[in-house]
């Protein structure tokens, strides 16, 4: 009795921070307009960037979360393997912190992604 009692609490703390560790996407409230050009970051993302998320990282030593995003490298290296589009879809724990960024700007940073990480 003991090991079934063991068993069911195992499963169910499993389920439990599964569930919990999970990042769902935000709806978006409208439909961001057709991007039919490449994206690249000195033209298109630089800009979002810049107005959104340098008031907490925009140092050497940022003072929110120890990444810093002001130039292309730290921005697509973010994006490619850290947390940057995912935070910024989040509905958990969105990014900027100010507010969720517009759809249009959302599939910016998307199509940056897959037009493959443009500079310029």
């Amino acid at each position: 009795m003991r090991t079934l009692h063991y068993k069911l609490l195992t499963v169910s703390f499993f389920f439990l921070f599964t569930a919990n560790c999970t990042t769902t996407e935000i709806p978006l409230e409208e439909d961001p307009a057709p991007i039919t050009t490449l994206v690249k970051y000195n033209t298109d993302v630089k800009p979002i960037i810049d107005s959104n998320c340098l008031n907490c990282h925009g140092t050497a030593t940022p003072r929110i979360g120890g990444i810093p995003l002001f130039n292309y490298t730290q921005v697509r290296e973010e994006a490619e393997f850290g947390s940057l589009i995912n935070r910024m879809n989040s509905t958990i724990n969105p990014m900027p912190q100010s507010g969720i960024l517009s759809a249009d700007k959302l599939a910016i940073i998307d199509q940056w992604k897959a037009d493959g990480f443009l500079e310029n």
